[in-house]
């Protein structure tokens, strides 16, 4: 039954519950003492043991909710049956809306009847006036099999009707929850240029994945799992999947989204498109061919693949990348996690920097963010561990780890190494202050560099990692002594 509202729909009631099971619950109705406007508006939420999950209900008349709308209230109001007798007995179930806050839908409301020789009709209780009815009959000698065919037609297309609409009602519950509706705002107001990136929708990108199949994941992180997938067009992408967004972030998110979607560089991992309709996030980003940095530098032999030659290359893309996005983007942002596993590689060795998960936009006069410590231990600047203040100089340490890694294919933090060379900034920063940095050098760099080249990278990168963070260079800098090495 529908019935319409004589109160417009609005949010739920602060400090009320927000939903009960699938049905969102707006003031003026309300769960609870002080939620509702008055007792017509109560809602009860019980669990139903038939299909294990939550229900609302209508206090008032004990009625099932479905759905409240911004003008109407959908309920399920149980029909009247009755057994053939040939006296033409009638049977009836009635609904007193009088003194309540709803009138019957004159619109939406369907009158049906299964059975032969009915006469189903909607009348008013105190007038006995019919509103609306319908006739059925059946000829003889053909019920049976057209009666049960008709039924199960019937059944069939209610059925698919419902889960359509169910499915339809919690797309739009995600994508609200997932900030969808912020995200059109931003794109209606102009202000950002968010419409760069495209909308995908759940089945493409469930298409592409195989359903999100165990056998096409490409790696997990803290942030989500990150699936290879192929576009109905043919294109190789990555589909990062990511976990369930907080309610209090969403705001923050979006904001993200919006300005990585204005990101264009080279060595920065582009971003394709987004899905906010399922039950969390799901990002599209170009595929990169070649894995990560980490798997080709941390090898079990020790002795990587990528020559000196392009570890310089990519020393350098990953800090003009950082010098983008620090100083060139529309909006200046922090990465906040720079790490060997974040950095991919193509099919000729080129870097893209990716995973901008716990990103962060700052406005130019800003020179710092404030936060609860963020990052992957090792790489994390000691500074912001400490003070929670992140700035651009936080990036270029976690940048100087990159370069300590490509430098001698350790990894930043390992319990098999002594304990003096446990960590391994502190452990390359006594090597280049005793001058036996060569010692540490991976077996190819140490026979591949120039001795000239060596000593430049390691003084450098011996100033990105001072623990105090106003003392090492600005990523801008780094990018000018790399790219002084040609000169050498």
């Amino acid at each position: 039954m529908f019935a319409t509202l004589i109160y417009a729909a609005n949010d739920t009631k602060p400090g009320c519950q927000f939903s009960c099971g699938n049905v969102t619950i707006p003031y003026p109705f309300g769960i609870g003492d002080g939620c509702y406007i008055d007792k017509g508006f109560e809602i009860t939420c019980t669990k139903s043991f038939i299909i294990n999950s939550l229900q609302p209900f209508l206090v008032a008349s004990n009625l099932k909710v479905y759905e409240i709308t911004l003008d109407q209230v959908y309920v399920q109001l149980w029909g009247a049956r009755i057994c053939f007798l040939n006296s033409g007995e009638t049977s009836s179930i009635g609904y007193n809306l009088k003194g309540g806050p709803f009138t019957l839908s004159s619109t939406n409301n369907k009158l049906t009847t299964v059975g032969c020789d009915m006469y189903p009709y909607i009348t008013d209780l105190d007038t006995q006036n019919r509103m609306s009815g319908c006739v059925s009959l059946c000829q003889e000698g053909v019920v049976g099999g057209v009666d049960v065919f008709l039924v199960l037609a019937l059944v069939f297309q209610i059925h698919r009707k419902l889960k359509k609409r169910k499915k339809l009602m919690l797309k739009k519950k995600f994508f609200k929850r997932n900030g969808g509706l912020l995200l059109e705002q931003q794109i209606s107001s102009g202000g950002r240029n968010a419409e760069k990136s495209r909308i995908f929708v759940t089945q493409e990108l469930e298409k592409a994945t195989d359903n999100f199949n165990e056998s096409r994941v490409l790696g997990k992180g803290g942030h989500g799992t990150v699936y290879k997938g192929m576009l109905s067009n043919g294109r190789i992408v990555a589909i990062k999947k990511s976990k369930i967004v907080d309610e209090s972030q969403i705001g923050q998110f979006i904001n993200e989204l919006v300005i990585l979607s204005q990101i264009n560089h080279r060595h920065v991992v582009r971003l394709l498109g987004y899905c906010l309709e399922t039950e969390v996030p799901l990002l599209v980003y170009e595929f990169v061919s070649n894995g990560t940095l980490s798997k080709h530098l941390h090898v079990k032999d020790h002795i990587s693949s990528i020559s000196w030659r392009d570890r310089l290359r990519i020393m350098k893309e990953v800090a003009g990348a950082l010098s983008y996005l620090h100083s060139s983007a529309s909006t200046p942002i922090f990465h906040r996690d720079i790490k060997s596993s974040n950095i991919l590689l193509d099919e000729n060795y080129r870097a893209k920097v990716s995973d901008f998960g716990i990103s962060r936009s700052v406005f130019y006069e800003q020179t710092h963010l404030t936060t609860l410590a963020q990052g992957t231990f090792g790489y994390l600047d000691p500074g912001y561990f400490h003070s929670g203040q992140f700035t651009e100089k936080s990036d270029v340490y976690s940048f100087g780890i990159v370069v300590v890694e490509l430098l001698t294919g350790q990894k930043p933090v390992s319990v098999t190494r002594s304990e003096e060379e446990a960590n391994l900034a502190m452990h390359f920063i006594s090597s280049v202050k005793e001058e036996r940095v060569f010692e540490v050098l991976e077996t190819r760099v140490a026979n591949e560099a120039r001795k000239e080249e060596i000593q430049v990278v390691a003084r450098l990168t011996k100033k990105c990692l001072k623990l105090v963070g106003k003392k090492r260079p600005t990523i801008k800098e780094v990018v000018t002594q790399l790219e002084n090495l040609r000169e050498l």
